[in-house]
């Protein structure tokens, strides 16, 4: 009975500019969006992204990635920290292929590359600038090291590589 008689949350805005509200979101309720587009990465083209919340004060910021199959994120660094946890597909890097409920911490050193074979969707959390800084002459020479296991990997992997050979990214 006590989700009948619950009202919604309404918006406070505390002096410091922010809006302080309790949220809890469904998925489908935040629209997936073109990093391209959105900005907030400044990775190569493809990668999907969904803003969940945003702390200007912490600059903390909670968001969705979607990897296409076959996309290579390029070694880089950003000033921040991020925690990532992958919910869906494969994500490879460091040594390691990272499945679902797999974790990743990375600081504002070099790390990279991400290979992700049959395509990966993370939520990770961003501690300052999430703006990734990398070397387009070092993408363009990048030799995948894992393997699709899935056709559509294996179609995704195939035209990365020919984007990367025609200078496409």
């Amino acid at each position: 009975m006590a989700a009948k008689t619950a009202k919604k949350a309404t918006s406070v805005v505390f002096p410091d500019g922010c809006d302080h509200t309790f949220k809890a979101i469904h998925d489908h309720e935040v629209p997936w969006e073109s990093d391209d587009v959105r900005g907030v990465l400044k990775l190569p083209p493809g990668v999907q992204v969904k803003v969940l919340n945003y702390d200007p004060v912490m600059k903390r910021l909670d968001m969705k990635h979607r990897f296409p199959p076959g996309y290579v994120e390029p070694a880089h660094t950003h000033n921040s920290w991020h925690s990532i946890l992958v919910t869906k597909g494969r994500m490879c890097v460091a040594g390691k292929d990272l499945r679902p409920g797999d974790y990743v911490f990375g600081w504002d050193i070099p790390h990279g590359p991400y290979e992700y074979p049959d395509g990966c969707e993370v939520f990770i959390v961003y501690m300052g600038d999430a703006t990734h800084v990398w070397d387009k002459k070092a993408l363009l020479k990048h030799e995948n090291k894992w393997k699709p296991e899935t056709d559509v990997g294996k179609k995704g992997v195939e035209e990365h590589i020919q984007k990367r050979k025609a200078g496409k990214v």
